[in-house]
């Protein structure tokens, strides 16, 4: 008779709609129907979703309460102190046999409470490098890996594991790589895909550049608004859609009016059809200035569309140029037009792209795939930590 699995908590920062939380998701649909007893957790609900995705899902998602914004000083550490002691109570009410956490502040929390409370397999990841992320956090994060509280760093890429290793400190035996997976997006019915492009006043004969992402700093939204000048100067029919929201967006909004292209750029707002708002897209732009590997980026090569996206960290593990997508230097909106001109121009090179792209995430980036690591992972630590 086959031993019972061991239950999983899963440990997030922020309730958001983002890459990282879509990571864990996954994580946790995956290992749920498989057998596993699955607890997702996060630090605080940021964007009030608790409710929805704890009625979208068989398994516990819980928000800790230990933070919020806009509070005086006292009161977030007030928060904070609370919170971690709801995920104390949490961690020694379950009894987990595997805790993985999915950001460097999940990381720093929630790893030394799992170790003092026995908790096996203690598994750290890292999807790259966050806005705001301090020198001092860094070697911190670094610290915690190296001392054994986390079993191992997962690295979601040979790039962001390179950058651990060198900026960070950590031991380079101590990550194991993982690209991230996704399911692939479902392609709209031709209705749907017609209806979107009215709803986005594309013109009959026009082409629609879309991409997916917060308006951080780190997304680099200023330097593709300011290629978009040149880019309608070439291609006068292309229409830009950006959903996401973020502390950026109107100043964004502010400079696409500056830049005179206000007219051709569509500011979404968060969406919740993304899949489809890409099956109605024609390029797919990301402009980031850090990234590790962007789930909106698989998302898009699932999709089929040409991505043009710069080249970054995790990004170029993915992206051949030439054969699956075109890379542009990370800043250099000249590089970003001249790149989005060449794709909108060229109908077979589109066709191309997009079918290559498709090829590369059915062959290598899907769910099943990434999740069969990790749980490889697991098993393995759980042998160790047994021993």
């Amino acid at each position: 008779m086959s031993s019972p699995k061991p239950s999983i908590l899963l440990l997030g920062s922020q309730m958001a709609q983002a890459g990282a939380q879509e990571v864990l998701l996954t994580q946790a649909r995956w290992f749920h129907a498989r057998g596993y007893p699955v607890t997702a957790a996060f630090f605080y609900d940021r964007d009030g979703l608790a409710a929805g995705w704890q009625a979208a899902h068989p398994f516990p998602v819980i928000s800790l309460e230990a933070w919020a914004q806009g509070l005086p000083l006292w009161r977030k550490a007030a928060r904070l102190l609370a919170g971690l002691g709801r995920l104390w109570r949490l961690l020694r009410r379950q009894r987990f046999g595997i805790i993985e956490t999915f950001t460097p502040d999940s990381d720093l929390a929630g790893l030394p409470l799992a170790w003092l409370a026995g908790v096996p397999v203690r598994v750290a990841t890292h999807h790259g490098y966050i806005e705001g992320m301090g020198r001092l956090k860094m070697r911190l994060h670094g610290l915690l890996v190296n001392s054994g509280l986390a079993s191992a760093l997962v690295a979601v890429s040979d790039q962001v594991r390179e950058l651990a290793v060198q900026q960070e400190g950590v031991q380079a035996g101590r990550v194991r790589v993982i690209r991230n997976g996704i399911q692939p997006v479902a392609l709209p019915s031709p209705p749907v895909r017609a209806r979107l492009r009215v709803e986005l006043a594309v013109p009959a004969d026009g082409l629609l550049v879309f991409n997916a992402a917060r308006f951080t700093s780190q997304k680099g939204y200023a330097h593709l608004l300011e290629a978009v000048p040149a880019v309608l100067a070439a291609c006068p029919q292309t229409v830009f859609a950006f959903a996401g929201e973020g502390p950026l967006w109107g100043e964004m909004q502010t400079l696409a009016q500056e830049l005179g292209v206000s007219g051709q750029v569509r500011f979404l707002g968060v969406r919740r059809d993304v899949p489809d708002l890409l099956g109605a897209a024609d390029v797919f732009v990301m402009s980031s200035l850090s990234e590790g590997l962007p789930m909106a980026l698989l998302e898009a090569m699932s999709a089929g569309l040409p991505c043009v996206v710069t080249a970054l960290e995790g990004i170029r593990e993915v992206v051949q140029p030439g054969y699956n997508g075109c890379l542009v230097p990370p800043g250099d909106s000249e590089a970003l037009a001249a790149a989005l001109i060449e794709a909108l121009n060229d109908s077979e090179l589109r066709a191309r792209l997009g079918a290559a792209a498709r090829h590369t995430l059915l062959e290598n980036y899907t769910v099943d795939r990434m999740c069969r690591e990790y749980e490889a992972v697991f098993q393995s630590l759980l042998s160790e930590a047994h021993q």
